[in-house]
């Protein structure tokens, strides 16, 4: 399933930085979602799969800017 993300959702890819995902493609229970995520440095799109995402800093929820590197 395809599925177009209005508004887009902050994150950060690892290897990659931070970007805003557009889209979330699932395959299925067997596999990893993959987020459609347009690279804010670049302007690269990657399709980044689900482990190596990490939601962005949001101050007003008290969560600090993600730890990526133990994450994959």
């Amino acid at each position: 399933m395809f599925t177009q993300l209005n508004p887009p959702i902050p994150l950060t890819v690892a290897d990659r930085g931070d970007g805003y995902a557009i889209a979330v493609i699932d395959y299925g229970q067997e596999h990893n979602l993959i987020w459609v995520t347009i690279i804010t440095k670049t302007g690269e799109i990657w399709c980044a799969p689900n482990p190596s995402v990490r939601a962005c800093a949001n101050w007003t929820m008290g969560r600090a800017r993600p730890e990526l590197d133990a994450a994959h």
